[in-house]
């Protein structure tokens, strides 16, 4: 059976394993060989990465046109107006065309780990938690969807994937579960041929 891991990125950890400099990357924290992650999560993102052996399953999680939700909590800088998330959930016109729409509700401040280092928050300025649940992947989607409504995210933790959570997995530790291989696609086959048509003529 394919194997699948939940793994909890923590801020500043590159979601690869091959080298990049001095950042930390996924070798640091993961010593299963032979796989890969389903999808990416930001350097300066936090929460849940899922890595697979299995190239089907990879391609099902990871590819737009199978739309798995993915459920952020994004820390935002103020506090946006009734309209904002409704402009929000309804979708915003970035550089590389509108957001589909999305779920979006605010929330109580999450039971999570603490950031190192912590956010920078400014006395005089609240923050707001928000919970978005996308089925695209643009690059860096909630941060731009959040800065194009006025409410740049301060901190951003995605907390599910389709049915896997990070709930109960500590930062830069993983669980390991077993899934059922993806259904295996059918051949097309060639539609039936004619083939007395295409039978040459008897020469006279």
């Amino acid at each position: 059976m394919p194997k699948l891991i939940l793994f909890n990125k923590p801020y500043q950890v590159m979601s690869q394993f091959s080298e990049s400099g001095d950042k930390d990357t996924l070798a640091k924290f993961i010593n299963i060989p032979d796989v890969y992650p389903a999808g990416r999560l930001d350097f300066d993102s936090e929460g849940l990465l899922l890595l697979t052996d299995d190239g089907q399953l990879q391609h099902r999680i990871a590819h737009p046109k199978h739309k798995s939700p993915k459920t952020y909590w994004a820390q935002v800088e103020g506090t946006p107006s009734k309209d904002s998330l409704e402009n929000l959930a309804k979708g915003v016109e970035l550089k590389d065309g509108l957001t589909l729409p999305a779920k979006v509700r605010p929330i109580d401040e999450p039971a999570l780990w603490e950031r190192t280092p912590p956010i920078r928050e400014r006395a005089n300025i609240p923050t707001t938690w928000l919970e978005i649940t996308i089925t695209e992947g643009k690059n860096r989607q909630v941060r731009r969807m959040t800065a194009a409504i006025g409410h740049p995210t301060l901190r951003l933790v995605r907390a599910k994937i389709g049915q896997w959570s990070v709930e109960n997995i500590v930062p830069g530790e993983f669980m390991e579960i077993e899934v059922k291989a993806p259904p295996a696609k059918k051949r097309a086959y060639p539609q039936k041929r004619n083939f007395d048509k295409m039978r040459p003529r008897n020469k006279r």
